[in-house]
């Protein structure tokens, strides 16, 4: 089996070093680790729930937590230097049985069967979960959203065409709390904050009686993380006292003494300050499966301890960049099992963990500074698909750190991606965020962005519109094609009209109340989360809840904006394209001959010469063709323009915002809603996937990268603030000289600088060897590659994801 360290280049270890030879190690049980579904947290969770149904529920999450905390399975591993686990083993997946069960019960026998993401599961754990699932019935988060659901707006949701199987099968998520505040303060620093308000309430009001059962929540659980430390504590001190190894014994009882004291104290060090960050950023994962928790803009926090470390002759570069490595390896050891409904939208089992890195202070000076370099090298040194890693991008970004950036591209990881500080930040300041938050953004999960500390769950996230999917409703009189079902008003079918306006007419009129419908269900699952799953630390560590003695989902946090994601930009734009240029002015089809080929998935006599019509004859999206450019642009305005009438459940609650916008990092849901979608108009099969992204169709954007940039710099990128994702696919001999290393970076500055582009990254990995990989997985065990706003391990996905990568535009300069 090939390994990752034999694939490196000399000059990639002398530039950015290798793992210590523990890190290595610890690297290699983490990948041979099989992924086997945990019911541990379930059985815990179910034993808190019984024993505490009576409580108001606040404190009934608070005690879940705590009893979990008390008596989950630790361990501490030979080679690590930091303490904290989710499971019972290394990418064990935890089962959250108060947010779905159903699913859990269907799919048992299932697990290892899976095209991808496959999980393994023991017959006991099998009987565990069968055990516990009738106190479930009925009785999770999803039942009680589906349940909600109003009848007409279900049906959007039963048929895929507007998808929120995550709402209401998981937590939030997509989310960073303050790690700056926790470092410089500890949680002692909260829970005197809370004692104080809570101390200051007058039960007498209403509200502010409510607000007591969240103090009390927040107390249990910074009482509950304490004694959790203190486990690891005593654990550190027994492995300790075991060994033989007179290092090892020194690293065990240095850990110990860090877990005496972090995260309830301020951190002091270095390695106090990333063991802190990591323990909460694990308990976060604990409490909830939502994904997306992020790290924040981890070099501007951890650098002071660095440098101070530094200065004092108590830390090197080295054993920095060795912590560094070790957290990273600690992120990838936490696990998610999704149904099989909802991995299709999340394949490569990603957690979207994000670092960020770079960017600006608030007074417009390069925010750089030696950690984000460690950051870096540290990111190569493992070659992992986790943790995320975005670079904040501004024009005063040295060439230095850019060069430093690209080699890491150069490495295959599909990391760094770079946002966009030009734009993310005046839209923020737009919106009403404060210069000071606005600078101080970064990256939540994909290409997401928010305030770290400040901001409430899923800046995007929420419901997946399929606007591929919707135009053929729209074409079909507003009956759904697939299902034969009418979901909206007709508005005139394709078949009998004369003119793209007349279409274009229904479109608009269609698309508003398909984001109506959208709003109804994004609403509904945020209604039932409210009221039975607060995540009671999360919000702790959220500005201002303890201010306002409300949870993140009752209107804790400073601002809050959240984002829906639209799939199948670039379908939508060529379909378009080609419906206006071959129907309505060539006229070299008729409205019925090209919708008869579409119902039938271009078979019969002269299927496939109108689908070559079609993908050759119309202009294609991603070539700076205004022709086509301006279609998407005025289709997706109907969809920006209708999300931003309408306010989120915690609008007029406290939070600055309380508003929607539109996003399309659509992760992998193009293949997942392309299952569900017939032939489009721009020659699309039946059921394969949609485009990603606001990325060209594969093989469609002929006119290289720069013309790729200008196409997706004409969206509305102000107002697609809950991201605009570019994957861009290279050649890795492309980047084998230092001059196109310089052709990538000046590309990378146009493209923000004067397009005003939001965020690219980039997939360095030919065609061949990802081929080769589909052939002998074995002998690519290290290989990743972006799958959207992630990265993931190419061999753990399913076939069909693979091809869809494979088949996407290898760009040249």
């Amino acid at each position: 089996m090939k390994t990752m360290t034999a694939t490196k280049t000399n000059h990639t270890i002398e530039h950015f070093g290798q793992l210590t030879a523990k890190m290595e190690q610890y690297r290699e049980s983490i990948l041979t680790a099989k992924p086997y579904v945990d019911p541990e947290r379930a059985i815990l969770t179910t034993e808190a729930y019984q024993a505490h149904q009576s409580e108001q529920v606040d404190v009934l999450r608070a005690h879940v937590l705590e009893h979990i905390l008390k008596n989950m399975t630790i361990y501490i591993e030979p080679e690590t230097l930091l303490v904290g686990n989710q499971a019972r083993s290394n990418r064990w997946a935890p089962v959250f049985p108060e947010y779905s069960m159903n699913w859990v019960i269907d799919e048992l026998d299932t697990f290892d069967q899976r095209p991808g993401d496959v999980f393994y599961i023991t017959e006991e754990s099998k009987d565990q979960l069968r055990e516990i699932a009738p106190f479930w019935h009925n009785n999770t988060l999803e039942d009680r959203g589906l349940a909600a659901f109003p009848p007409e707006s279900r049906v959007f949701y039963d048929l895929g065409i507007i998808g929120a199987a995550g709402n209401i099968t998981s937590g939030d998520g997509h989310i960073a709390v303050d790690y700056q505040a926790l470092l410089q303060h500890g949680l002692k620093w909260y829970e005197a904050r809370v004692q104080k308000k809570m101390a200051a309430l007058d039960l007498t009001d209403f509200e502010q009686q409510k607000k007591l059962y969240f103090y009390q929540s927040s107390l249990i659980v910074i009482q509950a993380v304490k004694d959790f430390a203190k486990r690891y504590v005593d654990l550190a001190k027994l492995q300790a006292a075991q060994t033989t190894d007179l290092t090892r014994r020194a690293e065990l009882n240095q850990m110990a003494d860090i877990m005496s004291r972090v995260p309830y104290e301020p951190a002091q060090n270095f390695w106090e300050a990333i063991q802190s960050v990591w323990f909460i950023h694990d308990i976060l994962q604990i409490e909830s499966n939502g994904h997306s928790v992020s790290y924040g803009r981890m070099d501007q926090y951890l650098a002071p301890y660095y440098e101070k470390d530094l200065a004092e002759g108590k830390i090197t570069p080295e054993k920095t960049t060795e912590l560094l490595t070790n957290l990273c390896l600690k992120t990838l050891t936490i696990n998610k099992v999704r149904s099989w409904g909802h991995t299709q939208f999340s394949a490569g089992s990603p957690l979207y963990q994000n670092i960020t890195i770079g960017g600006q202070t608030v007074d417009g000076k390069d925010a750089t500074n030696p950690v984000s370099y460690l950051i870096l090298g540290a990111i190569v040194q493992v070659h992992l698909p986790q943790p995320n890693l975005t670079v904040r991008y501004f024009h005063g970004l040295s060439d230095t750190f850019m060069r430093e950036c690209v080699e890491v591209i150069k490495q295959g990881l599909g990391m760094p991606a770079f946002n966009n500080d030009e734009i993310i930040i005046p839209s923020f300041i737009e919106r009403g965020v404060k210069k000071e938050d606005a600078y101080n953004y970064s990256s939540i999960g994909c290409v997401e962005s928010a305030v770290p500390g400040k901001w409430g769950y899923r800046c995007t996230g929420m419901s997946f519109i399929n606007f591929p999917r919707v135009l053929l409703i729209v074409m079909n009189g507003g009956v759904d094609p697939e299902s034969g079902k009418r979901l909206l008003p007709n508005y005139g079918q394709f078949t009998e009209m004369t003119s793209y306006d007349q279409l274009m007419k229904a479109w608009d009129l269609s698309l508003r109340e398909m984001t109506r419908q959208s709003v109804v269900i994004e609403n509904t699952c945020d209604l039932v989360l409210e009221q039975g799953y607060p995540d009671i630390l999360c919000s702790t560590l959220t500005d201002d809840c303890i201010g306002r003695g409300k949870t993140i989902k009752e209107g804790g946090a400073i601002y809050d904006f959240i984002s829906g994601l639209q799939v199948g930009i670039a379908n939508l734009a060529d379909s378009l394209a080609a419906i206006k240029t071959l129907v309505f002015e060539q006229h070299q089809l008729s409205p019925q001959e090209l919708w008869d080929a579409l119902q039938s998935d271009f078979a019969g006599e002269r299927g496939e010469e109108i689908r070559q019509m079609l993908i050759n004859d119309a202009p294609k999206y991603g070539n700076d063709d205004d022709v086509v450019d301006d279609l998407i642009v005025a289709a997706y305005s109907s969809y920006i323009d209708e999300i931003g009438k309408y306010h989120n459940t915690r609008y007029g609650r406290g939070p600055i915002g309380g508003l929607r916008y539109a996003g399309t990092s659509s992760i992998s849901a193009n293949v997942g809603q392309g299952h569900s979608t017939l032939a489009t108009p721009d020659g699309r099969h039946s059921r394969t996937p949609l485009a990603e992204g606001c990325s060209p169709e594969h093989a469609m954007d002929t006119n290289g990268p720069t013309a790729v940039f200008k196409s997706v710099a004409k969206l509305w990128t102000n107002d697609i603030t809950g991201g605009v994702l570019l994957n861009q696919k290279m050649s890795p001999q492309i980047l084998r000289s230092d001059e196109n290393c310089m052709k990538m970076i000046a590309m990378i500055r146009t493209f923000f600088n004067r397009l005003h582009g939001y965020h690219v990254q980039y997939n360095i990995v030919s065609r061949e060897t990802l081929i080769d990989a589909q052939k002998h997985p074995d002998q690519h065990r290290d290989l990743i590659v972006r799958v959207a706003g992630y990265s993931a391990f190419f061999v753990g996905l399913s076939k069909e994801t693979q091809d869809d990568i494979i088949e996407r535009t290898e760009q040249d300069f």
